[in-house]
């Protein structure tokens, strides 16, 4: 099974309260997938060594597309591999960065995945230690991103993103003029793909939407193996047992 859930900030409470969630559940088979700003690779001191070592010795797979709040000179400097036919960062043998514009096949499903998005907060963080202009997919990205969906005839299963499509956005209210290059993207794919779901954190907020869209922030979604039936915009949102705080910011 693999397990969706929204935007983690590098907060080791929000990882003990999914698991606790899980518990009985998480299984050397399984997967959970958090939808950007996982922020466990961001500071390199050793809290955070630490809580991605205590991940390394669970036997589930922990895979993570990246946000807008990540350390991407970090996260770059990972060894990277192919997997499950896309590329990865390899944080820990069973942590895993999925990088923009690949397409994975996990459990007979294939998930395209763009991660990325805007700082909203930018102006309150400095370049190279807090911010990174790499928070936003560049051009070469883009442009694997319609290699990868055209080498599948635009069909997937599910779409993983970091950001929303901008008529989403449009409709639900959160515009960002800066994020506006990566929102037109996402929108084209809307057009271009068929897929059975998509799922995007960045908005702090849980919600079915239209178009099989939902936004994951502290819900877990479960989505099953190929051949599963899967409810539209996958399975029903599910809240943590933690609530709705934010956690720790990165």
């Amino acid at each position: 099974m693999v397990y969706l859930t929204g935007d983690t900030h590098g907060d080791p409470d929000r990882v003990r309260s999914i698991r606790k969630r899980l518990r009985g559940r998480l299984g050397p088979t399984d997967f959970l997938l958090v939808l950007g700003d996982f922020g466990f690779v961001f500071n390199g001191r050793a809290p955070e060594t630490a809580e991605l070592d205590r991940l390394a010795r669970m036997r589930t797979t922990f895979l993570f597309i990246d946000g807008n709040h990540e350390n991407f000179d970090r996260l770059e400097a990972y060894p990277e591999a192919g997997w499950n036919g896309g590329r990865v960062h390899i944080v820990r043998r069973n942590v895993l960065h999925l990088m923009r514009g690949h397409v994975f096949t996990i459990e007979g499903n294939a998930y395209f995945a763009m991660g990325g998005a805007y700082s909203q907060d930018k102006p309150w963080r400095t370049e190279g230690r807090t911010w990174w202009a790499r928070e936003q997919p560049s051009e070469e990205e883009y442009a694997r991103g319609m290699r990868s969906l055209a080498a599948h005839d635009h069909r997937v299963d599910f779409i993983l993103t970091h950001a929303a499509p901008g008529e989403t956005i449009a409709l639900h209210g959160h515009v960002r003029p800066e994020e506006a290059p990566l929102n037109a993207y996402l929108d084209w794919v809307r057009r271009t793909t068929e897929y059975r779901g998509w799922y995007f954190g960045h908005i702090h907020h849980d919600a079915s939407l239209w178009r099989n869209q939902a936004a994951v922030y502290e819900g877990i979604l479960e989505i099953p193996p190929a051949g599963a039936p899967v409810a539209s915009a996958g399975c029903a949102v599910r809240p943590t047992s933690r609530g709705t705080g934010a956690g720790s910011r990165r």
